[in-house]
């Protein structure tokens, strides 16, 4: 038998139990009339009676029993539903007969789901309670929830067992309701902007759309290699080629690399391409969703976050990559242009670096390590070095700064726009030096993509494009600090079976 504990045996043999007088432990008839919520919203008038009573009302509904208090012929209960409410519940003997009774008194558990139906009423001690005249065990549970004190505190068991987490932190639930109620937002608020959701493939020939390594998978009817999808972006720039003037995709991307507190090898983003616009439209059309999505939570401008406070009160401050380095890292402007001077301070001050950099990565590097986690309140730095930006335009004035920019929020990357290249033979020759990147040992380089090169060759509208990071955005707006927190079933390392953790307890 799958359930070895002795606690599990002797839940199973209660379940087989109320097969036994003619009870199924797992029914398909439920039905309820409110959740928990609904009813303390709409007896709370009880309150007010003399009698503190409603008894010609009779009402049913579902929950899960999170507390039990037996007291000889009656028993107080707490049952919680989704609403995230949990509602006291009192049955007696007389109520719901002696047999009856005496068989609910050895068969139900904490963790069983029960259908009650019953009457409002207010306690002596003045909770609103359903005084309960039927009650009958929906699903048996079989494995005991952790112990009611100390609940499940476990972070890595809480990821593993997510039911189990949002079952014990209500907190959870609410957190996953509101990352629902954020992507619904987006979504609106970009149709209302006239862009068209799309769906573009996510098993492709190529990987292409970022720098970052695939996964690989085989298709086995075509007998190929295929790549989960880094980015939707070069599918949907073609879709600008075809005619398209707005288009956005909420898509699942995967990436080959490492798991911490801001990255997860699956994620979630939105991407969208918007023709004959540039990148400055679309930071102020950031900022404007920003704003929209802190008045739909009703959340405050001035945003707590983890141990700092978001200002959005402001215009989002907007600053060049270069000056970043200059006033925010504090790098002296005259070695931003020595490669040797920048290795030099890089290694001094302990950072590990990579050989063979270009001038442009060798800036990143310094941003990644001087700049990005000073970043605190919202700030668009813009005109990043052309060598790590495979995918966008150049200035036209300096060739060596593309026209592009990123958004930073609580010390952590959330966008990443540009005017997008629409050069065919630019975008050839820059494919042609990711390739001799990639020859040199950079696996998160570009690929040739010579299929998007001849669509480019067809009229690429001027567009700007932009991708913004869901689960990040979703962290810094319910003040979660992993993203782990804000993805329902997190990528977690893989545990060997005599390394699993029993933080199971009887809470009855």
């Amino acid at each position: 038998m799958f359930f070895t504990n002795q606690l599990e045996i002797q839940r199973v043999e209660k379940a087989e139990a109320l097969k036994a007088i003619g009870k199924n432990p797992y029914r398909h008839d439920t039905k309820r009339d409110v959740n928990a919520s609904e009813f303390k919203k709409r007896f709370a008038y009880i309150n007010d009676l003399e009698d503190k009573k409603d008894d010609k009302i009779v009402l049913t509904l579902i929950g899960r029993i999170k507390f039990l208090r037996w007291m000889g012929k009656a028993v107080f209960a707490k049952i919680e539903d989704e609403s995230h409410e949990a509602l006291q519940i009192y049955f007696n003997k007389e109520g719901l007969g002696d047999e009856w009774f005496e068989h609910i008194k050895k068969l139900l558990d904490v963790g069983d789901i029960v259908q009650v139906s019953g009457y409002p009423f207010v306690t002596k001690t003045g909770e609103l309670s359903l005084h309960t005249t039927n009650l009958e065990i929906a699903t048996k549970s079989i494995t005991p929830l952790p112990e009611k004190f100390h609940g499940l505190q476990d972070k890595e068991l809480r990821y593993r067992q997510r039911y189990l987490d949002i079952i014990m932190n209500p907190e959870v639930k609410q957190t996953f309701k509101a990352r629902s109620k954020i992507i619904s937002e987006i979504r609106r608020f970009f149709e209302e902007y006239g862009f068209l959701e799309v769906e573009t493939p996510m098993m492709h020939p190529i990987p292409g759309g970022a720098n970052a390594k695939p996964f690989v998978t085989f298709y086995n009817a075509l007998g190929v290699e295929r790549y989960l999808r880094i980015a939707p972006e070069l599918y949907l720039k073609r879709l600008i080629v075809g005619g398209f003037d707005a288009v956005f995709e909420i898509s699942r991307n995967f990436r080959n690399e490492g798991l911490d507190a801001t990255h997860n090898p699956e994620f979630t983003s939105i991407e969208f391409y918007w023709a004959h616009h540039n990148y400055k439209d679309l930071m102020d059309l950031t900022e404007k969703l920003l704003h929209t999505l802190l008045k739909t939570l009703n959340l405050p401008n001035v945003l707590p976050y983890d141990d700092k406070m978001i200002d959005f009160s402001k215009p989002f401050e907007r600053i060049s990559h270069k000056e970043a380095l200059i006033k925010i890292g504090g790098i002296d402007a005259s070695i931003l242009d020595d490669k040797k001077a920048i290795e030099q301070k890089i290694k001094a001050d302990g950072f590990d670096l990579k050989p063979n950099l270009n001038l442009g990565q060798l800036h990143s590097e310094l941003f990644d390590n001087y700049v990005e986690n000073k970043l605190i309140n919202p700030i668009f730095i813009t005109e990043y070095p052309i060598e790590i930006s495979p995918l966008a335009r150049k200035n036209d004035e300096n060739n060596n700064i593309a026209e592009r920019f990123e958004l930073f929020i609580a010390g952590n990357e959330l966008a990443n726009g540009f005017n997008e290249l629409n050069d065919p033979l630019d975008q050839h020759a820059r494919f042609a030096a990711q390739l001799e990147a990639k020859a040199a040992g950079d696996d998160e380089a570009h690929e040739m993509d010579e299929d998007y090169i001849k669509a480019l060759g067809y009229g690429f509208a001027p567009t700007a494009g932009e991708g913004l990071g869901i689960d990040r955005l979703v962290m810094l707006l319910t003040n979660q600090t992993s993203i782990r927190d804000v993805i329902l079933f997190p990528a977690m390392k893989q545990i060997k079976s005599n390394d699993k953790q029993d933080d199971e307890g009887d809470t009855k």
